[in-house]
């Protein structure tokens, strides 16, 4: 490794091989979501206020709730890798490491949970 030169150093990904695919991921879930965030907030404000049954007539329909489970998904993706990248920076070793598992899993598990509920009332 000492034998290199600079920019024969500088062309690798860097010391843990994948940091321009997780910066691509983070701006691809971004402009996701800058997409879908109004689409979601829109179609969410029809039904604001609305009685239990409006609510499950109005997302019964396909579009409301494809957006809204589109928009949990990608939101909480977007949001675990942000906290990864926060869990990196700033704890070391172990620690690190549990708590990024501990946050996927949770992230993950919310997800899930909301994109059930919404299932269960297109459904």
């Amino acid at each position: 490794m000492a034998f290199l030169t600079d920019r024969k150093r500088a062309e690798g990904l860097g010391s843990a091989q994948s940091g321009t695919e997780h910066f691509w991921a983070m701006k691809k879930s971004s402009i996701a979501l800058l997409i879908l965030i109004p689409f979601f907030v829109f179609t969410f404000g029809n039904v604001l206020g609305s009685s239990y049954e409006d609510v499950l007539a109005y997302y019964s329909r396909p579009f409301p709730a494809i957006v809204a489970a589109l928009t949990l998904l990608v939101g909480f993706k977007h949001f675990n890798d942000g906290f990864q990248v926060l869990i990196e920076d700033y704890v070391h070793g172990l620690a690190g490491k549990i708590i990024i598992l501990g946050m996927t899993c949770v992230s993950y598990g919310a997800a899930a949970v909301g994109v059930f509920a919404i299932a269960k009332m297109a459904l």
